[in-house]
């Protein structure tokens, strides 16, 4: 019969390993005007203006910026967030997530 002792040398020993977390970024492209990107940034992953700005400048000059990172159905839902508001505005604007 296993002893109290004995249940939690399994338990310690059973490594929890953490969720995957996804970071969701947005790429580059010749047309989304990037006002509208740092407005997106705004709204959406809750950065103010200045920060906002670096990471448009970030997606400007090397094709694709990171604006944050999430769990999966948090990153999942910010991602179709930003393709609807963009697809409404008439912008191709793309938004991806990628586990890390």
């Amino acid at each position: 019969m296993a002893t109290k002792h004995d249940t939690e040398s399994v338990l310690e020993r059973q490594a929890v390993k953490p969720p995957p977390m996804y970071q969701v970024a947005l790429l580059n492209d010749d047309y989304t005007p990037m006002e509208f990107v740092v407005a997106i940034i705004q709204e959406y992953f809750n950065k103010d203006r200045e920060t906002a700005t670096q990471i448009m400048l970030t997606v400007h000059r090397t094709g694709k910026g990171v604006c944050g990172v999430f769990s999966k159905d948090i990153a999942c839902t910010k991602v179709e967030f930003v393709l609807t508001h963009a697809r409404k505005a008439g912008h191709p604007l793309q938004c991806v997530m990628e586990e890390v």
